[in-house]
């Protein structure tokens, strides 16, 4: 059971020298440019009414390996309280999980594993369903599944195979309808698949290099975009109906791309001088989180002008940012690493306002003397003193590997891991 941490540590005796950024972070604005049709021999895709369109319930040109084709198949509060696995339908053991993630609104959460998924509520916790991909022989392979994206609470999913033995390839997206019980579209591409993204009217896929970003209704190419390398298949897209941002590692060390469809426009955000480790995007995509490598720093930026709004510290170590999440109402921040802590953190942000978002006017601190025996780390200490640190911390174990997010209660966060301690719970727990 996770339990409230106390106040934040001393300052560490040793700690990583903060990621700075640059004094004017370049921020460029460019036009997409249209992008070639997808080459394909596959028959056409179904339209929307009769395959792929979701229904709510509650290749290019180029000869790289990146290419990829179409087809589709015919037709710090109390104690929190912990809810444990269903009964006799137990969340999946640590060793056969091979991905977890929650949905677009944080009411639901999806793990892959060794024999398929499983689809489970957050509050109240329970199962779903489950798809035991395995047992039922429909694919080329077993039943491991790496990718699972759901589209908010819809019959709609994206997979991807995973694992040793995996039921789908792992270059192919597999669009699977749970009313059919069947996989009625794929996306296949010469390398592997790094991530999956959704939205009502697209799907993003993620690969080593690159993204594509295809239009759900008929699974037509829109718009591919180069990246750095991106193992960890980062990508963030906007929920909310209307004009689309999506953001994404640029080709740079430690900048973030921010793709404006709506208003046709690109920005280009130098976040950190360390590469970029994690990011999210407020559902508004008004607000972007950035986390280095070095994970001592959390960064909040206006996604519309490219400016930083408020920097916040998770601690003075180096630490491996798992999972950053906004709460719906844009006041908290909540962070996840492998130190086996969940921090939530308070914005200072004008969300009354739009394109001129600001942090909000704090006193400026009092630099204390430093004597001359202490010069060496004159640029640190002063800056660590004077950090906003998280309002609430939950601490789990340190070394596995939790997602959090916002319950839909008041004031609670929700975690999932991936250890064979807490694989099999989700837990929600109340701060101020």
């Amino acid at each position: 059971m996770a339990t409230p941490a106390a106040a934040p540590a001393p300052p560490n005796p040793n700690p990583v020298p903060d990621d700075q950024p640059p004094p004017q972070p370049q921020q460029e604005e460019e036009a997409p440019e249209p992008e070639p049709e997808p080459e394909t021999s596959s028959p056409t895709p179904p339209a929307p009414t009769t395959s792929i369109e979701p229904t709510p319930s509650g290749g290019e040109e180029s000869e790289s390996d990146d290419s990829s084709s179409v087809s589709s198949a015919a037709s710090s509060g109390p104690a929190p309280a912990v809810a444990g696995a269903a009964a006799g339908r137990p969340f999946p053991a640590a060793k056969d999980l091979l991905h977890i993630s929650f949905n677009q609104d944080y009411g639901c959460f999806a793990a892959g594993t060794k024999s398929g998924f499983r689809i489970y509520n957050c509050d109240p916790f329970r199962e779903i369903f489950r798809r035991d991909l395995a047992a039922e022989g429909d694919g080329s392979g077993g039943g491991g599944i790496g990718v699972v994206e759901m589209l908010f609470r819809c019959n709609i999913l994206a997979l991807v195979g995973g694992g040793d033995n995996p039921h789908y390839p792992p270059n192919k997206v597999m669009i699977w309808d749970d009313h059919q019980s069947r996989c009625i579209g794929e996306l296949s591409f010469r390398s592997p698949v790094r991530g999956v993204r959704l939205r009502r009217d697209r799907i993003i896929v993620v690969l080593e290099n690159k993204i594509f970003v295809y239009n759900f209704a008929d699974l037509k190419l829109v718009h591919q975009i180069e990246t750095a390398p991106n193992p960890k298949g980062l990508c963030a897209v906007s929920q909310q109906p209307g004009s689309i941002v999506l953001v994404c590692p640029g080709a740079q060390k430690g900048q973030v791309r921010v793709e404006h469809y709506g208003a046709r426009k690109t920005k280009f955000i130098n976040a950190h001088t360390s590469r970029v480790a994690c990011f999210a995007l407020s559902q508004d995509g008004r607000l972007i989180a950035t986390a280095s490598t070095k994970g001592t720093l959390v960064r909040i930026y206006n996604a519309a002008e490219g400016n930083l709004l408020q920097e916040v510290r998770r601690g003075a170590d180096r630490a491996e940012i798992y999972s950053l999440a906004f709460s719906n109402n844009l006041q908290y921040l909540a962070v996840s690493s492998d130190k086996g802590t969940i921090h939530v953190f308070n914005l200072k942000i004008n969300v009354g306002s739009t394109a001129n978002d600001k942090p909000m006017p704090a006193p400026e601190p009092e630099i204390p003397h430093i004597s001359p025996p202490l010069s060496f780390i004159k640029g640190v200490l002063p800056k660590y003193f004077h950090s906003e640190w998280s309002v609430a911390q939950f601490r789990l174990h340190e070394g596995e590997q939790y997602i959090v997010a916002f319950g839909h209660e008041k004031n609670t966060v929700a975690v999932v891991g991936m250890d064979g301690r807490y694989g099999h719970e989700i837990e929600h727990s109340k701060f101020q």
